[in-house]
């Protein structure tokens, strides 16, 4: 078995600029992949069968994205040749370095991993649009972590145009909850219609994350977070639908000593930010 790495993002701004007919909210973002990954051990297996090496408690077998990403790359690689495609297994392990329900991406990043690397290992060859494709029905989020680079997303989040950004540090502090995504998107107050931005260009600070004031009135630990956090970096913001909360910086000394200033009862890490996947070129 090796080891693969499963790198976080950060939304950058998230506006909410309006709602399909099917319930879909219509987003307008910037994703930004970030150094800080989980780990997923993949192991190929001559059996044809899939299998968590180690059942982490807090994920279900059901909502295991890993299994569910290697069980869809199955499936479509048996209807693509029209029978068994071969004996296609593997054993899958998982390290959570991400929180989860943190806003940072953790299990779509790890569903992508598996989709590029058994790409790979199985030898099937499929594109990196088909593999988004893929990625698409397991998680929104999923298709970005397969495209591999900081992007606009717009539409559903689906719609991705690469991004050149400078490179930053990010101070990103962790509330100790999980926030719900679908309880956020469903809440009364959500705004859900500003105004999308022109870009590119993308400019540091732009925009601002629609989703983090029903977050915040709905848990004071994420609130109090970015309370301390925006005291001291008034541009800070909250990623995805939370919990985490980050602030930018130029150099890492900044945000270091930033860090050093936390209180006991906050948790927080430094991260840089990643121009691409690691596993970019595994799909083509």
């Amino acid at each position: 078995m090796k080891w693969y790495p499963a790198p976080g993002k950060l939304n950058l701004f998230l506006h909410v600029v309006g709602r399909r007919d099917d319930g879909y909210h219509l987003l307008q973002t910037v994703f930004r992949l970030i150094e800080r990954a989980d780990r997923v051990g993949i192991g190929l297996r001559a059996d044809g069968e899939l299998r968590r090496v180690r059942a982490d408690a807090r994920i279900a077998a059901e909502d295991d994205l890993c299994l569910r990403a290697a069980s869809l790359l199955r499936d479509h690689a048996r209807s693509r040749a029209g029978g068994d495609a071969g004996r296609l297994g593997a054993d899958i392990d998982l390290e959570k370095v991400l929180p989860i329900g943190g806003g940072l991406g953790g299990g779509s990043s790890d569903a992508a991993t598996v989709l590029l690397v058994l790409n790979r290992l199985w030898g099937l060859k499929l594109r990196r649009d088909e593999l988004m494709g893929l990625g698409a029905q397991l998680g929104a989020d999923v298709p970005v972590f397969v495209f591999g680079e900081s992007a606009l997303g717009e539409g559903i989040g689906e719609r991705l145009t690469a991004l050149s950004l400078a490179p930053s540090w990010y101070l990103v502090l962790v509330p100790q909850v999980s926030v719900s995504t679908k309880e956020i998107f469903a809440a009364a107050a959500l705004t859900r219609n500003t105004k999308p931005l022109k870009i590119p260009p993308f400019f540091s600070g732009q925009g601002r994350n629609d989703l983090e004031a029903v977050v915040a009135a709905r848990y004071p630990e994420v609130a109090a977070h970015l309370a301390w956090l925006r005291q001291r970096c008034p541009a800070a913001r909250m990623t995805g639908s939370g919990a985490c909360v980050f602030a930018e910086f130029t150099q890492e000394a900044e945000a270091r000593a930033f860090q050093s200033q936390l209180p006991e009862t906050m948790q927080g890490f430094v991260t840089r930010s990643l121009e691409r996947h690691p596993l970019h070129d595994w799909a083509e």
